[in-house]
């Protein structure tokens, strides 16, 4: 008679099934699709593209033989000064972009960080414009910049020209997106100065395009740093003010330094959204006056399907990739390096 294992106090054995065996495959077959997908539809497009740019299809039928020698459209695309103004129109969008909008993200997450009546309805509001696509706030920013009809027809309503006028002051009717002044141009000073370098200085037509970004996306700001100080525990904040610390110096010194990966973060994606910025300026201003406000994704998008001209269109693309690339990259890097 058979005695069962139970019965004899042995340790009973898992039985070992197929599906078991076959665990360590699933995790793969189940990305396989996912990471096809990826490679083809992005690292794919990415090699295309960067082979159209080094082609001949310079017109709307198709030429992907190889330039002789290859690097040629680069080195035009970077003579262009179109292309040039939009490298500086794109630096200068998004120094003044990134500064202001964390600074005002910031402080209104310290503001709505207190407690006070009607809390949640201001987290609403200043967060209601990120909702907003940027092809409907560059249409009501243009009309607000509309020399016609905004807000320098507000000005003339209210009488505040009139008030000017008694002052000595002249009327306040500024070209807001058809200004073409660029401040700080070096061709001012050196006449016969050409080149990228000749190109600095600060487009005034790019500062209302700068204030409607800024309007949007300093709610996402307010977020993101509204939720870090959601994880500063209590007892940190109760710890600074048993030290004798004001609320200022408690936020200079102890809860902002807390807030660095956050800042961090907020840089990385607002940076990302600037260098690729399109549809906001596109709805706003397009190239602007002189080029004053167009920036490389314009230029990728006038080129290739206005133009035809395929060749400068994926060069283009390629050179906002690697601005990105500048920018994602190392922070890519640090990330896995702290995992």
């Amino acid at each position: 008679m058979a005695v069962s294992s139970l019965e004899t106090g042995a340790p009973v054995e898992p039985k070992r099934s197929r599906f078991r065996l076959s665990e360590k495959w699933l995790a793969p077959l189940l990305l396989a699709p996912s990471l096809i997908a990826l490679f083809v539809f992005v690292y794919g497009f990415i090699g295309f593209t960067f082979w159209v740019s080094l082609s001949n299809w310079r017109s709307a039928t198709r030429d992907l033989s190889l330039r002789d020698p290859i690097w040629t459209v680069y080195e035009r695309l970077f003579q262009m000064p179109r292309f040039q103004a939009d490298l500086r129109n794109i630096v200068v969008y998004t120094i003044l972009f990134l500064l202001v909008t964390v600074v005002i993200g910031l402080g209104l997450a310290i503001v709505l960080d207190q407690q006070f009546a009607g809390k949640p309805f201001f987290r609403f509001v200043f967060l209601f414009p990120y909702a907003l696509s940027f092809i409907v706030t560059g249409v009501a920013w243009r009309w607000i910049f509309n020399p016609e009809i905004g807000l320098n027809l507000l000005f003339e309503q209210l009488g505040l020209n009139r008030v000017l006028g008694w002052f000595g002051m002249g009327p306040f009717k500024p070209g807001w997106l058809t200004n073409p002044t660029v401040v700080g141009d070096m061709r001012t000073w050196f006449p016969g100065m050409d080149g990228l370098f000749a190109q600095m200085g600060i487009p005034l037509a790019m500062i209302p395009v700068t204030i409607a970004a800024v309007w949007q996306l300093s709610g996402f700001a307010m977020a993101m740093y509204l939720a870090g100080l959601g994880t500063i525990p209590m007892e940190v904040r109760e710890a600074a003010q048993l030290d004798g610390a004001s609320t200022m110096q408690m936020y200079r010194q102890v809860i902002l330094p807390l807030l660095k990966p956050v800042t961090v973060s907020v840089l990385i994606i607002l940076t990302h959204v600037s260098l690729k910025i399109f549809d906001l300026i596109y709805a706003m201003s397009g190239s602007g006056p002189g080029f004053a406000t167009d920036v490389p994704g314009i230029f990728v998008f006038e080129q290739t399907f206005r133009a035809t001209r395929y060749d400068l269109g994926a060069a283009a693309s390629i050179v906002m990739l690697v601005l990105v690339a500048f920018v994602i990259v190392p922070y890519l890097a640090r990330s896995v390096k702290e995992l």
